[in-house]
């Protein structure tokens, strides 16, 4: 399986050059060119989450596009948000396998031998056995290892972006849920002990949001690159200690903090909005 860190190249989708995220994205765009991270713009998409709805890289020369038919982009604005993904790759050469699985790409982290997901894939897979969907989740991204965790009951797309990323093989990085009901921290723990894993928290800080749907505050949505990590931050108290923790974890890697509002209000971070490969 193709990590974050091995990843080289970068897509953006065209859609982040509307006004709404014109300081953004100068801003982005900047701390990209001087670490010197080549990236292009995805024409024809019609929302700026690209890691959902793109392909995934599971080796070099290999990808796999799940269906993107989310539950929350049912209404009639949100089936008109949907990007045509085939003629998005088209346009970029490449030809990705086809899997009938309706699977976020936000909802897939991955090491070298390993993949967590919220559980709400089996929800969105409901004539499917889990069984029947694990293997097939197997076969699409031919990997053996997949955790499960709970989804949290307050983010509508079930992504594990947000929730969990992989520092090692057995080490994970999660959010500090300790604000939050017991219930809830305790089962996300639970499925992580059993999992075999371990983990270091993380600040995390959207409980006063308006609107209550704003990620500002979620600093787990990073974008990780072969070159470097790029973290969003939000002009808030926590900022600080979120990039020290960073550095410590991620020793020997430049850790890049990014203001990231203009996303963050939208409901998402800089691995929603960014597509990296390996190429």
């Amino acid at each position: 399986m193709i990590q974050d860190n091995e990843t080289n190249t970068l897509y953006l989708a065209e859609t982040l050059k509307k006004a709404k995220y014109a300081p953004f994205l100068k801003r982005f765009e900047s701390a990209l060119t001087e670490n010197k991270i080549p990236f292009k713009f995805l024409t024809g998409t019609k929302d700026i989450w690209a890691v959902d709805y793109m392909p995934v890289q599971f080796q070099e020369n290999s990808f796999v596009q799940f269906r993107y038919n989310p539950d929350y982009l049912q209404s009639i604005s949100g089936l008109k948000s949907i990007s045509n993904v085939d003629e998005i790759c088209k346009s970029i050469d490449v030809l990705p396998k086809k899997s009938a699985l309706v699977v976020d790409g936000g909802n897939i982290i991955r090491s070298k031998d390993a993949v967590i997901m919220c559980d709400k894939v089996f929800k969105e897979n409901a004539t499917l056995t889990e069984k029947e969907l694990i293997k097939q989740l197997r076969q699409d991204l031919e990997i053996e290892k997949i955790y499960f965790v709970p989804k949290d009951k307050y983010d509508v797309t079930g992504h594990s972006d947000g929730m969990v990323r992989f520092i090692y093989n057995n080490t994970v990085l999660i959010n500090d849920y300790s604000k939050e009901k017991p219930e809830f921290p305790r089962a996300f723990r639970m499925a992580l002990h059993n999992a075999g894993l371990e983990y270091i928290e993380l600040p995390y800080t959207p409980y006063e949001n308006k609107p209550t749907s704003s990620a500002e505050g979620i600093y787990l949505n990073y974008l990780q690159m072969e070159q470097a990590i790029f973290v969003p931050v939000f002009d808030r108290a926590e900022d600080e200690n979120v990039l020290k923790i960073l550095e410590k974890v991620f020793q020997g890697q430049k850790i890049i903090p990014v203001i990231s509002n203009e996303i963050g209000i939208h409901g998402g971070g800089l691995n929603c909005i960014t597509w990296n490969l390996k190429g």
